[in-house]
Order: structure tokens, then C-alpha cells, then sequence
């Protein structure tokens, strides 16, 4: 920890140094609430809940957790500062998990911020608010999924563009790998044991059964070791590139 925690700071710290951060914060709230309460209706289905809240957020994070991850890794190859970065007395995977934490640390600052949505819910009805709790551990946890696939990805560029388009590709297959759709797909002439496979790794089975007020372990076990895979993946190209470089 104390490898990871000077990392941290440092990044946790440059997010807010520039307007950049409190302009994503305040779109990143403003299409929460657009989202809730003009295209969910929120008003008009007078059921005291946050699930139509918590239903856009996969699609909410498809786009706004790949344009903060393509700058993890791809802005410092780009500016060069990824060079010295990499020759501080810091373990690679320290530097590694330190910058991932402080992007999720980061949305996390974000996502507790749509709290006067939770307030207003609970003024409007009685809403049972341990499936709310569950829900934003979900949202969490599914955030920093997306976002472990994107710092892996923006490490194997020093184009943001091409980072965030290929973040935004690879999460939205494992968003819809459990849809009807797709495994009607698969159904047509691949066995049961494949179907159930690709179906397994689909973003919006888990966070759905975490929103229905069930943290199963399963889920847990699926998103951390998710996090972990690309998180290992992503040492190995920045050592790569150190290699190469």
C-alpha cells in the first residue's frame, strides 16, 4: 500500500486540477437526471425506487467511463511523461493500480454526488433503501469494470480517440453478451455449455441481480476478478512498452 498510495494522491489530486474534472462531474450529473427523470419518467410511474435510475446506468457509463480511462495511459505516452513516470521508485504494478484507483476513486466522487436523487425518493415514498445501497455497490463495481478494460486498452495507444472508441466497443459486447439477441444468435448451433458461457460474462446480468437488493458472491467474484484480469493485462503491455520503448 504504501507503494500505491503516492501514486494515488498524485493522480486522485491532477483530476482536479484542471476544469476538466468538475466539467465531466457536472455532465456526468446532468445526464443522471436527465436520463431519470425526462426520458425514465420518473414522476410518472409513481413507484418510490431508483430503478429506472440505476437501469441507465450501464448505458450512462458506456460513454462517460471510456472518456475518463483513455487518458490514463495513452495521455502519457503522448506527452512523454510516461518515461518518468515509469523510472520512480515504484513497482510497475503499484503505478498500475494507484492510477486505476484514483480514476475509480474519481468516479466514485461522481456517482456519490447524484445523492439528492436518493434524497428525493425517499421524500416522494418509503423505498427500501438496502436495494438501494446494493444498487450503488452494483453501479460501482460495474464502473470499475469498465473502467479496468479501458485503462487496459489505453495502454496499448497514445491516441485517446482510438482508445475511447475501442473501450467503448468492448464494453458495449460485454454489456450485451447476456441478451436475448445475442444468444439467439449462438442458440442456432452452439451447445448449452458455450451459450451459458457468453451469457456469464454479460455486465448487465450481474449488476441487474446486485440491483434487486442480492449481493451475491458470484457477482462480486465476477467483477473483481474481471478488474484483476485487466488489470494484470495491462502491467504486461505498459511492461511491454517499456521493452519495446
Amino acid at each position: 500500500m504504501k507503494h500505491i498510495w503516492p501514486i494515488f494522491r498524485r493522480e486522485f489530486a491532477a483530476y482536479f486540477a484542471t476544469p476538466l474534472a468538475y466539467v465531466f462531474i457536472v455532465i456526468f450529473l446532468f445526464a443522471m437526471g436527465a436520463f431519470t427523470f425526462y426520458v425514465g419518467h420518473f414522476y410518472d410511474n409513481s413507484i418510490a425506487d431508483l430503478s429506472v435510475f440505476f437501469g441507465f446506468h450501464p448505458w450512462l457509463y458506456l460513454f462517460l467511463v471510456p472518456a475518463i480511462s483513455m487518458r490514463l495511459w495513452a495521455e502519457e505516452r503522448r506527452t512523454g511523461t510516461m518515461e518518468l513516470l515509469l523510472t520512480l521508485p515504484v513497482p510497475l504494478w503499484a503505478t498500475v493500480t494507484g492510477k486505476y484507483l484514483a480514476a475509480w476513486a474519481f468516479i466514485a466522487v461522481a456517482l456519490a454526488l447524484t445523492f439528492p436523487i436518493w434524497i428525493t425518493v425517499n421524500y416522494l415514498g418509503n423505498p427500501d433503501n438496502g436495494v438501494i445501497v446494493a444498487s450503488y455497490v452494483g453501479s460501482l463495481l460495474m464502473a470499475g469494470a469498465y473502467l479496468a478494460i479501458g485503462a487496459c486498452i489505453s495502454a496499448t495507444t497514445n491516441n485517446q480517440v482510438i482508445a475511447f472508441v475501442v473501450t467503448v466497443v468492448v464494453c458495449f459486447l460485454f454489456c450485451v453478451s447476456g441478451a436475448p439477441l445475442v444468444l439467439d444468435f449462438f442458440r442456432a448451433w452452439a451447445p448449452l455449455a458455450l451459450i451459458n458461457a457468453i451469457s456469464s460474462f454479460s455486465f448487465l446480468t450481474h449488476f441487474q441481480a446486485i440491483s434487486q437488493g442480492v449481493i451475491d458472491l458470484r457477482d462480486l467474484i465476477f467483477f473483481f476478478s474481471l478488474i484483476a484480469l485487466f488489470l494484470t493485462a495491462n502491467v504486461v503491455v505498459v511492461d511491454l512498452k517499456k521493452s519495446v520503448g
